[in-house]
C-alpha cells in the first residue's frame, strides 16, 4: 500500500501538483491518467523520490518516505522496480547486463545467482536466447519486455511504470499491458502506471486516478469511467476513437 497525503509541487509561479491525496492498493494495477501537463510525471517522480514535494507526505506500508534523507530512502528504493518511458535500457549493455543492473546495485548475490535470476526474469517475460544481444538488436516490444524483466529482477514490492506503451503498436501494447497485469497479480505488487492510453485504461485499470491541472479530479475503475459525469474527464476519455466506438449505440 502506498499512501499519498496532500502533496504539492510548485516551480516558480507554476503549481504543478496542488494538494493531491490518494492511495494505491497492493496487488492491483493503479493507473494515473491525464493530459500532457496535468502533473502526472511530476507526481510519479515524487513517489519514487526523484523529486521532492514542497508539501505533504508519501508512505510505503506506513513508512514515511518523502522526508527521509537519501541514505534512508535507498532502503525503500530497494523495494521498487521502475519501468521508464521508452524502456531506458543501457545501449552499450547486453540484455543480460541490463537486467542484472539492479542486482549489482542492491544485492550481494554471487554472479551465478545473478545470472540465474536474470534467466528467470527473461523467461517470465517470454524472452529466450537474447542474453547476449544489445538493445539495438531487438525490437521495440522486446526492449519493453527486457525493461520489465529489469524492473522485477530485484523482486520489488512496488512497480512504477511511466507510459509503458509509448511508441508501441496497438497489438504489442496489449501484450505489455497483459504482462504488467499478470506480474502484478502473480507477485502481489503495488503497481502504479502513468498513461494516456485509453486502451490500457479499459483493459487493466483496476483503480484509476485522473489528474487535471495538478489536482486529483476523479477516481474510479475501468467499469465506471465510461459512465462518468465529470465534464473534464469525459472530454479526455471520449477524445479517442476507441472510446467513441465503445459508447456508440449499435445500429
Amino acid at each position: 500500500m502506498i499512501d499519498v497525503k496532500n502533496i504539492s509541487k510548485i516551480y516558480g509561479d507554476n503549481v504543478v501538483l496542488n494538494d493531491v491525496s490518494t492511495s494505491f492498493e497492493q496487488g492491483k494495477t493503479n493507473l494515473i491518467i491525464g493530459q500532457s501537463g496535468s502533473g502526472k510525471t511530476v507526481f510519479m517522480k515524487c513517489c519514487i523520490g526523484l523529486t521532492q514535494p514542497d508539501k505533504g507526505s508519501i508512505s510505503f506500508n506506513n513508512r514515511e518516505f518523502s522526508s527521509l534523507n537519501e541514505k534512508k530512502k535507498k532502503d525503500i528504493r530497494k523495494e521498487m522496480g521502475v519501468l521508464f518511458q521508452g524502456g531506458a535500457l543501457f545501449d552499450s549493455f547486453s540484455v543480460e547486463q541490463n537486467v542484472m543492473f539492479p542486482l549489482n546495485m542492491f544485492t550481494t548475490m554471487s554472479l551465478e545467482e545473478k545470472k540465474e535470476r536474470v534467466n528467470f526474469c527473461l523467461k517470465r517475460v517470454n524472452l529466450k536466447n537474447v542474453n547476449n544481444l544489445l538493445p539495438s538488436e531487438i525490437s521495440g516490444g522486446m526492449m519493453k519486455r527486457v525493461a520489465i524483466a529489469r524492473a522485477i529482477s530485484n523482486s520489488p514490492q512496488y512497480l512504477f511504470c511511466d507510459e509503458p506503451n509509448s511508441g508501441l503498436d496497438p497489438k504489442t501494447a496489449e501484450v505489455i499491458d497483459a504482462l504488467i497485469s499478470e506480474i502484478t497479480e502473480e507477485y502481489n505488487m503495488t503497481t502504479v502506471i502513468n498513461t494516456h492510453d485509453m486502451n490500457s485504461v479499459l483493459q487493466i485499470g483496476q483503480k484509476i486516478s485522473y489528474l487535471y491541472n495538478g489536482q486529483l479530479w476523479w477516481e474510479g475503475d475501468k467499469n465506471t469511467i465510461l459512465d462518468t459525469d465529470n465534464p473534464e474527464l469525459r472530454d479526455f476519455v471520449f477524445s479517442t476513437e476507441l472510446t467513441r466506438r465503445i459508447k456508440q449505440p449499435s445500429a
